[in-house]
């Protein structure tokens, strides 16, 4: 259930009023267009393209990926207010060993090391 609702939250009222009363099927590029994938490959560069994605994810401060994760998933949560859990998951965040490491990496100009705490 909810999907009629994160579809209006995807691609506007009038895009998703007109998908969902028409029950018409878009291509890989009007689903880009609309914002309802990130990216479109081809089948045999899809494992490439997902390993490159998770590489990037994988080089950032663990910590900072979860806290990410809640407060982007608590858009679709009536029950809690995102932006509170957003400003809790900072607070939170900005006082780890790995935002120190972070902020230390840019001004030496290298690349941090974060470690999960």
């Amino acid at each position: 259930y909810g999907g009629t609702q994160r579809l209006v939250q995807l691609v506007g009222k009038g895009r998703a009023m007109e998908l969902l009363m028409t029950g018409n099927l878009i291509d890989a590029a009007t689903a880009l267009q609309y914002g309802l994938v990130n990216h479109v490959v081809k089948m045999e560069e899809l494992l490439e393209k997902a390993r490159a994605i998770l590489s990037v994810i994988n080089s950032k401060a663990p910590l900072a990926i979860a806290g990410c994760i809640k407060a982007a998933n608590a858009v679709f949560d009536q029950t809690q207010n995102g932006y509170a859990i957003e400003i809790d998951t900072f607070g939170t965040l900005i006082a780890t060993a790995d935002a120190k490491e972070g902020a230390a990496a840019f001004m030496e100009k290298r690349k941090a090391s974060f470690k999960g705490q």
